[in-house]
């Protein structure tokens, strides 16, 4: 028998679109029962696998939409794994993707300012061989110049990595495809 959790439940928008890509938004299955109680999601699809206390039953949600619209935000938060996926998981001076770290292009030394704008993924070796220099000097120049992405942009890159586990229930809600090209 499957554990409960090895049961996650996708979630969907009010429109049915997951509320994100990369991550795959996901809940554990406490979580979705717990929103199935409180009535702020349907089930839209169920595994076959069920819990139970002394007095109830019922299959876990493999798929829940959120019953409000939930507007996703335009632009995304800066973090680390978001400027990595914006770089596609590649370090911009060299294209290792292993390692990764991420680099001021004009260092904090010199008055670079940790921004969408100025920061890049890198890889180790990159990063301390170009150290605290600017990238005339290092002769290091980002792949791809340094942008604030939007929700979309991130969206789209995430699709070229799929999560290693998919349900065949989420599958008409995603949009990867077998045949897609990193």
């Amino acid at each position: 028998m499957v554990p409960p959790e090895a049961c996650p439940a996708l979630v969907l928008n009010a429109d049915f679109r997951p509320l994100s890509y990369y991550p795959l938004s996901l809940w554990s299955w406490q979580d979705a029962i717990k929103a199935v109680f409180m009535d702020r999601v349907n089930i839209v699809s169920e595994y076959d696998r069920r819990v139970h206390s002394p007095t109830f039953e019922m299959r876990l949600p493999s798929v829940v939409s959120l019953k409000t619209y939930v507007k996703p935000s335009r632009f995304p938060a800066f973090t680390r794994f978001n400027v990595f996926l914006r770089d596609r998981f590649s370090c911009q001076y060299c294209g290792a993707k292993h390692d990764l770290t991420f680099d001021h292009v004009i260092p904090r030394s010199k008055g670079g300012l940790t921004t969408w704008e100025n920061v890049v993924a890198a890889c180790s070796p990159c990063n301390l061989r170009k150290s605290d220099l600017l990238p005339a000097q290092a002769k290091m120049w980002p792949a791809i110049r340094p942008y604030q992405p939007s929700v979309n942009d991130l969206h789209q890159n995430g699709r070229s990595f799929p999560p290693n586990y998919l349900h065949d229930s989420w599958l008409d809600y995603l949009y990867w495809d077998s045949e897609l090209e990193p």
